[in-house]
């Protein structure tokens, strides 16, 4: 079905936003996926908080023309996925693991800003501890010190109270 002007621009304006907002683009090669498969990979994508959606190369060549994404271009060729993201951890994992399970979907390229990245770049990038969990040990590491300081405090009177009652227990 083909689109008219209005819906063209309309669509290159929409890719263009998220664009902006990108921290990382992923473009792989969907040929063969069934359906349903398809609808639970959008369902993740949704969950994660990615724009994932198939949209013609040329609007897409459009979109990104005059970003740092720009170096993708050379690589819309084929029935091609955009997954686009502001968290570069969350799309790469999404992608990979429905890449792993699904053969006939294929991870091409994907960029983060100006850095095109191979397929193992973005395999060792799906590797990486999302967002959430790396706030976490961040937040661990910081409140450890703190901790145990108040230990340290703690003991003291604690230390006198067990001796207190070693010598009542003596007597």
């Amino acid at each position: 079905m083909s689109l008219n002007l209005e819906e063209k621009k309309a669509i290159v304006a929409e890719v263009s936003a998220q664009v902006a907002n990108a921290q990382a683009i992923i473009i792989a090669e969907y040929r063969g996926i069934e359906v349903g498969q398809m609808t639970q990979l959008r369902a993740k994508t949704r969950e994660s908080g990615i724009y994932f959606r198939v949209i013609k190369n040329s609007l897409v060549r459009r979109a990104v023309a005059d970003t740092p994404y720009a170096e993708l271009a050379k690589h819309m060729v084929g029935p091609l996925v955009y997954g686009i993201s502001a968290d570069p951890v969350a799309a790469a994992k999404v992608l990979h693991e429905f890449s792993k399970n699904n053969e006939k979907f294929v991870i091409k390229v994907g960029a983060m800003g100006e850095h095109v990245m191979s397929r193992d770049e973005i395999t060792a990038l799906a590797a990486l501890p999302s967002r959430e969990e790396l706030l976490a040990k961040l937040l661990g590491t910081m409140q450890a010190p703190i901790a145990k300081f108040v230990q340290t405090l703690n003991e003291v009177p604690a230390r006198f109270v067990r001796g207190l009652a070693m010598v009542r227990d003596n007597k």
